[in-house]
């Protein structure tokens, strides 16, 4: 079936057809804002907005009325008026995809067509015109009207007659999805056979017949497919409204938490639950060759064999109509439908008429719970379908099915107890029992743990006053509600007091923190060992459903193997029931972005029997399609040692079932005994593990033993205490604190904060401060507006220590830092700390190689690497090999700090290394080097250059060798530490250049090769030149000089006598203009700074390389710097600073009329009126002075042409400025000040926004 045609056809159903109901409720006076009132009224009808309504939909819209004015509670008329229209839109749907399957596959006991022809290139529904030969009843009134609707051509009329009536008559086949419709519904009917854009045109024109048609491709799945579609949108908006922070109400439960489960899951869950369960008793090579996703037990030693037979005797006696298996949260009813085929599968292999088999498995087998009543009837309409798919007579046997869904006590009278009971204080105790337990039902469903008492003497007093004719008005209505409530209620509950031979489902996922107040405390209570999600919460519940020594098949996210919050749940499945076969699945296998575990377990001590489990990815955030990963799950199983070699994965190659296995590939199935897990800390399936990493754990110390890994402060709002280091005083900053003691006599306001930051090995992300005044006073005493403590301070007796640290987010894999001391640590910051620095440098050997991450994706698999999962890796000392560990550990921090410290955006960054390069390779001198593979000792050439491309090739040279090293050291660590964990057999000492954290530079994009594409940290020759040109402007500004290493100035007091070599700017405006119209333009100073670099001799030749890196153009040099500045700097500058720009663009528009930096540091109030005066104004007088010169030259006739094109652009230019100056003029006249303790994005805004709140856009776009 085409799910792009499914998806695309429910997605727009939904929308037309509650459009077209809510375009009908308003044509009757009601619309979202309310009940209007009625123009006209006499008796018989009623005029609204000139629309006339006869006698009967007159009552039906008043019926209308009473149910909203029924649902309406705090006013909120707008909500219940939407989710009426969704509930008439959703009846409609329902009833006319159901009969499309009906009719599609003959199912309908007339055998005539509803909503199409029987005739090629007819679109006439057959029943139009064979009316009369339909099983339908008509009254001679309706017969009349019949004939009289077809003479007057009337046909539209007589659809919808004809379809509601049809509609009606199939309830006695189907009562439970063609419920007796409320009679204002067929008011609202949202179908038309004419309407080309409406519902049943583009079901019966554009969705395929076959995709319906069980004898080709169609199957019931497609119902379920179409009802996913049909939520996808209220599914995006509940998930919005939890992103906001909301909880998911009673109501959207179903919508958050639907998700259709692949049909080869389904087989997989059904055949290795249910399956399996029979076999065991009742070999079959037949049934064992059918089910393809059957997980074959491989003979095991003797003396275990012997023990699973006597197992599988108790088996042998099983009778098939015995064996109960229940979805309880049967959604639209795949995993039951499957179910039932299985079955059929069975009964048939043991003599069974296709009759006596479909009665006895929906009499006997098969039973289903869900807590939304759409999903159930779509589950009811399913089940009925496959049962008629296998026996034609099924719908005149009237079964009623073991299915249902979850119906609150709530508003069932109590006092019906009492007349059930009829005195019986029995009954009565178990009717209040059940009562009790089903209030606010809709909320827990399956949850609910229902009391086991005698149901069938309570059935039997069911039944007893449902024959009995009450005489007695009040004694009849109450019957009535027992028949239409209580005893859906009864039947619910007593379904879940039983127990299964096999429970499978596919269970909602939420996590608790999204889960509303009675939900949330319900689960703690009942489920407090997996109440962090829902698909926990049913683990639990599932196996509590399970008979003992029987079967469990569930598909849910995989955290649940790994995590520290699901240890408990773990720990009593390894204890309690024995892991026959788990898949692991990566991401979008079953449509959503996050991995998730498909698994059969038995309800039975674990023997020494092996499990078989399947990795079926290589990184989880890959996307495998859903049908490639059930052909390798098919081979894997049948197949020793497959491998398949993921990273070679392209969703556009399907995988056939004769792909062969790859030597270089990952293996895909393994036999794990499951009590190996017990011997890693936290016991997560890590089925994977070799017995030599097992043996590690074993013998292993664990890292919290050796050194003291702790978690940080978490300010509870990061934007009121957290700053770039740039964005803020410098001399307000404290970085050389060692201890938080006497901290509180510290006059600093911002000390360095450890956030932990992107992948990173080594050295650096010193990036952040935070405002710890007066010891942290501020973020110690955050509060929320009840007065609750916002704010966490753990461990502040660690804060300011040296530390090892790595980040909480490790989505682009594990790194490993060395931090010096004089920072306080972030909660994502996560860092360990030791006394003993050798010891913790040590450490971070071990943790800078691959076993780190190998280790920490069996540990914790998830994108978030808590200080827990740190602290139980196994470290083993190798006091013989420690000296060169902590050698090689401090050669690479050497490295990677230089490597750091190269870049502005560093604390303890001195001078471009274009600019200063001997100063740059201090500490250098003898350089390893291994270009080509060649190892040799380099002596670096510090030789005065005066040419900058000598300079840069020298940088490069330099900064390439340092990688290589880098490299060469990482290697070393990981022969090293492979060795000693014993794990040759899983990893390899070598590394990509990819994931090497240190700059590598190449002359331009094209020469990047494969190996290291995707490493954020490559440089181009145009990068390099970029940084030289940001240098540059810092000195212009005086953040930067060439007299002094280092910041010289970044608030506070200006110091000119720092400046001798190359003066900064004097009133810290410098303009960036098209031409030269200023002394200190952009272009000029910056020529200034090049000469003054390099002298004036090389001058032009250093130009032009720089211009040349910039751009392939053939123009002048000081052309493409100029335009450089113009279209590309401020994007750079912003994407260097992270959106947190300090050189400030006033900028006029898209026509380059006015642009000028500013430096943030400078700023003061005057600073917008001075560049508006001594700049702005006089830009536009050069404009407006060569706007008449052009004026002239075109009426002389001078280049005329040229000169209309300069006049047009001039005037375009000038019109620009003079709106930039109202902006200007409305903010310079007010001095705005700023505070450079509120950071960029505070003040960015602040020197935009008038006092009277008007915001001006006056500065280049951040965002």
């Amino acid at each position: 079936m085409d799910k792009v045609v499914l998806r695309n056809f429910a997605v727009n159903a939904k929308e037309k057809m509650e459009d077209d109901i809510k375009r009908k409720l308003e044509l009757m006076g009601i619309t979202e804002k309310g009940i209007g009132e009625e123009t006209v009224k006499e008796d018989d009808y009623l005029k609204i907005n000139g629309q006339e309504f006869n006698k009967k939909e007159v009552k039906q819209r008043g019926k209308i009325i009473e149910v909203l004015k029924t649902r309406e509670k705090d006013e909120d008329f707008k909500k219940y008026f939407n989710e009426f229209v969704e509930e008439i839109a959703y009846t409609w749907f329902n009833r006319i995809i159901a009969i499309r399957f009906m009719e599609v596959n003959d199912y309908l006991p007339d055998g005539i067509r509803i909503l199409s022809s029987d005739r090629k290139n007819d679109r006439e529904p057959q029943i139009i015109r064979e009316v009369f030969d339909t099983d339908l009843k008509f009254s001679n009134d309706e017969k009349n009207n019949v004939y009289k609707l077809k003479e007057e051509n009337k046909i539209e009329e007589l659809f919808k007659f004809l379809f509601i009536k049809k509609c009606n008559k199939l309830n006695e086949i189907l009562p439970e999805l063609f419920e007796e419709a409320e009679d204002y519904s067929e008011l609202l009917l949202p179908i038309s056979i004419n309407d080309e854009e409406g519902l049943l045109r583009k079901l019966v024109d554009e969705v395929p017949e076959e995709s319906f048609d069980v004898e080709k491709e169609g199957q019931i799945e497609v119902i379920g497919w179409l009802y996913q579609y049909y939520n996808e949108k209220k599914k995006k908006e509940v998930d919005q409204k939890t992103k906001k922070g909301k909880k998911v109400e009673q109501d959207d439960i179903p919508a958050k938490t639907q998700l259709f489960t692949p049909k080869w899951i389904v087989k997989y869950m059904v055949e290795n639950g249910l399956g399996n369960l029979w076999l065991e008793g009742h070999p079959n090579e037949d049934l064992e060759e059918k089910w393809k996703f059957l997980v074959k037990g491989e003979k095991q030693e003797e003396e275990i064999e012997k023990k699973l037979e006597k197992l599988n005797e108790n088996y042998k006696e099983m009778k098939l109509e015995e064996i109960k298996i229940i979805d309880p949260c049967m959604g639209s009813g795949h995993i039951l439908v499957y179910a039932f085929d299985v079955l059929m599968d069975i009964y048939s292999n043991l003599g069974y008429s296709n009759r006596d088999a479909v009665q006895s498995i929906l009499e006997n087998n098969i039973y289903g719970l869900d807590i939304d009543k759409r999903a159930y009837q779509l589950a009811y309409f399913a089940l009925m379908m496959k049962a008629r798919e296998y026996y034609k007579r099924i719908f005149s046997k009237k079964l009623e099915l073991n299915i249902c869904y979850t119906r609150e006590s709530n508003d069932i009278n109590k006092k019906i107890i009492d007349f059930i009971s009829n005195g019986n204080n029995k009954i009565k105790e178990e009717l209040d029992l059940i009562y009790n337990s089903f209030l606010d039902a809709r909320e827990y469903g399956s949850l609910i743990e229902a009391p086991k008492i005698d149901y069938d003497e309570i059935k039997n007093r069911l039944l007893e006053i449902e024959n009995t004719d009450f005489y007695n008005l009040f004694d009849e209505l109450k019957k009535e509600e027992i028949k239409n409530k209580f005893y859906y209620v009864i039947k619910t509950s007593e379904i879940l007091s039983k127990k299964y031979e096999v429970v499978a489902t596919n269970p909602p996922y939420m996590g608790s923190s999204i889960m509303d107040s009675k939900l949330s405390k319900y689960t703690k209570k009942n489920y407090p060992n997996s109440k962090m999600d829902m698909f926990a919460v049913f683990i639990e519940r599932c196996n509590n459903l399970t008979k003992k020594n029987c079967y469990t098949s569930m598909i849910t996210m995989q955290s649940w193997m790994f995590l520290s919050s699901f240890e408990t749940l773990r720990k009593n499945i390894l204890e309690k029931t024995t892991i026959k076969s788990l898949l692991q699945l990566g991401y979008g296998v079953i449509g959503i972005a996050f991995g998730t575990s498909a698994f059969s377990l038995k309800k039975s001590f674990p023997d020494e029997k092996e499990g078989y489990y399947f990795r079926m990815f290589d990184k989880i955030a890959q996307n495998i399609q859903t049908d490639d990963c059930a052909t390798l799950f098919r081979i894997s199983k049948n197949t020793t040692n497959f491998k398949y070699k993921f990273d070679e994965y392209s969703s556009e190659n399907t995988i056939f079932e004769d792909i062969k296995s790859n030597k270089k590939g990952n293996l895909i199935k393994f036999q794990v005994n499951q009590k190996n897990f017990e011997k890693i800390p936290r016991m997560p399936i890590v089925y994977w593990a070799s017995e030599n990493l097992l043996e590690d754990f074993e013998k292993g110390i664990k890292i919290s033993e050796l050194i003291e890994p702790k978690q940080g402060l978490a300010t509870a709002d990061n934007n009121r205490f957290l700053r770039q280091w740039y964005e803020v005083e410098e001399e307000k900053i404290n970085y050389n604190i060692k201890s938080i003691e006497g901290i509180e006599s510290n006059e600093y306001k911002w000390y360095p904060y450890n956030k932990g930051g992107g992948r990173r090995q080594w050295y650096g992300n010193y990036d952040y401060v935070v405002n710890w005044e007066n010891n942290g006073n501020e973020i110690r005493n955050f509060k929320d507006s009840n007065g609750k403590l916002r704010s966490v301070v753990r461990n502040p007796n660690y804060y300011f220590k040296e530390a090892i640290t790595w980040p909480l987010i490790t989505s682009g894999g594990f790194s490993i830092r060395y931090r010096e001391s004089g920072s306080i640590h972030d909660v994502s910051g996560m860092s360990a700390f030791s006394e003993n620095e050798l010891r913790l440098k040590y450490i971070l050997g071990i943790m800078g190689t691959k076993i780190s991450n190998f280790i920490f994706n069996m540990l914790n698999p998830t994108v978030n690497l808590q200080v827990g999962d740190f602290n139980n890796f196994p470290v083993i000392e190798n006091k013989q090999i420690n000296p060169k560990v902590i050698s090689i550990v401090d050669d690479c921090i050497k490295i990677s700090k230089y490597d750091w410290n190269t870049f502005e955006t560093a604390w303890d960054f001195k001078v471009s290394p274009l600019v200063n390069f001997e100063r740059y390779v201090e500490g250098f001198d003898n350089v390893k080097i291994g270009e080509n593979g060649n190892v040799e000792n380099k002596k670096i050439d510090k030789t005065q250059i005066i040419l900058i491309e000598e300079v840069y090739s020298q940088y490069k040279e330099f900064t390439n060798n340092q990688f290589l090293k880098l490299k060469e050291n990482e290697e070393e660590l990981n022969r090293i530490f492979i060795d000693i964990y014993g794990l040759q057999d899983e990893l390899t000492s070598d590394i990509s250049d990819k994931d090497i954290t240190i700059a590598k530079i190449f002359d331009t994009d094209d020469e990047i090769n494969d190996e290291i594409k995707g490493n954020n940290y490559v440089l181009t020759k145009a990068d390099v030149v970029k940084q030289f040109i940001s240098y540059a402007v810092g000195c212009m500004f005086g953040r930067y000089s060439l007299d002094e290493e280092g910041l010289v100035f970044a608030g506070g007091e200006f110091d000119k006598n720092k400046y001798s070599k190359f003066i900064p700017d004097e009133d810290n405006c410098i303009p960036i203009t098209d031409s030269e119209h200023f002394s200190d333009d952009i272009v000029t100073r910056f020529v200034e700074f090049v000469k003054t670099v390099y002298g004036e001799e090389t001058l032009e030749e250093n130009l032009k390389f720089i211009a040349q890196a910039l751009s392939n153009k053939n123009d002048a040099p000081k052309d493409i710097i100029r335009e450089y500045f113009l279209k590309s700097f401020y994007d750079d500058h912003l994407k260097r600073y992270e959106e947190r720009p300090i050189y400030w663009l006033y900028d006029a528009g898209e026509k380059n009329g006015f642009k000028a930096l500013i430096y943030m540091h400078r700023y003061n109030e005057q600073t917008t009126a001075k560049v508006r005066i001594g700049y702005l104004h006089e830009l536009q007088k050069h404009y407006e002075r060569r706007a008449s010169f052009l004026k002239d030259e075109i009426e002389s006739n001078n280049n005329r042409k040229k000169a209309e094109q300069e006049l047009k652009k001039i005037k375009s230019q000038l019109d620009e400025c003079k709106q930039f100056d109202e902006k200007m003029n409305h903010l310079s006249s007010e001095y705005i000040s700023i505070d450079l303790d509120d950071g960029v994005k505070v003040n960015y805004e602040k020197v935009q926004t008038g006092r009277n709140g008007k915001r001006y856009e006056i500065l280049g776009k951040v965002k």
